[in-house]
């Protein structure tokens, strides 16, 4: 494998993984939202996901972002009577997203980042250090 390869294929992580980040600090923006009319939906929790891809450039699988999923659980019920959103037993329905695990999710969306962008620094060392030894 070629530097320029390995560059190829990490900067597929940095760009899948940051998608990933916009996904959830969709979530984690959307957390309170409401539906805009009583009984109505509201904002449904995005799940992003993966799928491999054969790249004949760099002649290897990448990591691609997949189409969005959408979390099928409950929506959480507050008993607001006075809510606009409310419903005629005064309930109104909340999002099913949970912040602490959007944020442990972004905390792991970073930790994959910061490892690909490790292998492209890393990368770009050793091509610095190869283009030394050839002057030589």
């Amino acid at each position: 494998m070629d530097f320029n390869t390995s560059i190829g294929i990490a900067a597929t992580g940095l760009h899948a993984q940051s998608a990933r980040m916009r996904v959830i600090a969709e979530n984690i923006a959307n957390a309170d939202s409401t539906a805009t009319t009583p009984g109505g939906e509201p904002y449904r929790r995005r799940v992003p996901t993966f799928e491999t891809v054969m790249n004949n450039e760099l002649g290897g699988r990448v990591v691609t972002m997949g189409k969005l999923a959408y979390d099928q659980s409950d929506f959480n019920n507050r008993y607001e009577p006075g809510h606009p959103a409310a419903d005629e037993n005064g309930y109104v329905q909340y999002p099913n997203v949970n912040t602490l695990i959007e944020t442990m999710d972004m905390r792991e969306a970073q930790r994959s980042y910061e490892a690909n962008l490790n292998v492209v620094s890393v990368t770009r060392q050793m091509l610095g250090q190869t283009l030394d030894i050839l002057r030589g």
